[in-house]
């Protein structure tokens, strides 16, 4: 079915007889707040009316972002984080959760996997302070964390739970680029990029984008969101309450993309 979050028909023919939603709908990119909240604010309040509409209250699953934890750096950040505030509101007597995932990567992604693309050819932008860690998740095994949450009824409701890839306390840098080492088999050279340099790109980027009416990734929000010292995850409340375990570290992670792209 094709529609948007802004159909309202399309949405209530979506949802109609459902046992369960996953909304993983959301704008990251943007050069303005109204083109993140139109569719991480407004489109979810959609998507949640069109769900209570249903006689049948589906349950429903918001895969909303860690970025959320830090309302404060990004327009992406706080709409997410207002997304989260917008369910809890009006989810009514609808079962709901949401998961606050880290970086996510895997076959697909447009995001993050640039930048892991730089670096198995040898080249590591080191775009945050050396200082700096952060959990990762390999997309298979946040499938698999929805997977455990459809099968479990009744579980965790009205909560917001974060996810990893079971790497206590995150990667440094420098652990990521050691990876892609030890995948690709050579020297990774770094490359550090001075934040004031990040900077300058970002505000030009964004005025760019204004003009031209492109929807950038680089913006001052997202330097603030690289530049933030911690953004570690903590698994164990989804993991004893789902019988939820990651599979896949980032070493392993690393080597599915690079056999994929030999396929």
């Amino acid at each position: 079915m094709v529609g948007s979050l802004e159909d309202t028909r399309g949405l209530h023919e979506l949802v109609d007889g459902v046992h369960a939603i996953v909304h993983c709908a959301a704008a990251v990119r943007g050069a303005r707040r109204e083109q993140f909240e139109r569719v991480n604010v407004s489109g979810l309040a959609q998507l949640v009316r069109a769900a209570l509409s249903c006689p049948d209250r589906p349950r429903f699953l918001y895969l909303s972002s860690l970025a959320a934890r830090e309302p404060g750096l990004s327009d992406y950040a706080a709409t997410k984080r207002e997304g989260e505030r917008t369910l809890a509101e009006q989810a009514g007597d609808m079962r709901w959760l949401a998961l606050r995932p880290p970086a996510v990567y895997g076959p697909g992604d447009r995001e993050l996997m640039p930048l892991l693309r730089w670096m198995m050819r040898g080249i590591a932008p080191v775009l945050g302070p050396r200082e700096a860690r952060m959990s990762l998740l390999y997309i298979d095994d946040l499938v698999s964390a929805v997977v455990q949450w459809l099968g479990r009824e009744g579980v965790g409701d009205g909560r917001i739970f974060e996810l990893h890839d079971g790497r206590e306390g995150g990667y440094g840098w420098e652990e990521v680029i050691r990876a892609v080492e030890a995948v690709r088999g050579a020297k990774v050279w770094r490359v550090p990029v001075p934040s004031a340099v990040l900077e300058s790109l970002a505000a030009t980027n964004l005025g760019l984008a204004r003009l031209t009416g492109r929807v950038p990734m680089l913006t001052p929000g997202k330097v603030r969101e690289l530049s933030h010292h911690d953004w570690v995850c903590d698994n164990a409340a989804f993991s004893n309450m789902f019988d939820w375990s990651p599979q896949i570290f980032l070493e392993e992670g690393l080597r599915r993309l690079q056999a994929g792209r030999r396929r």
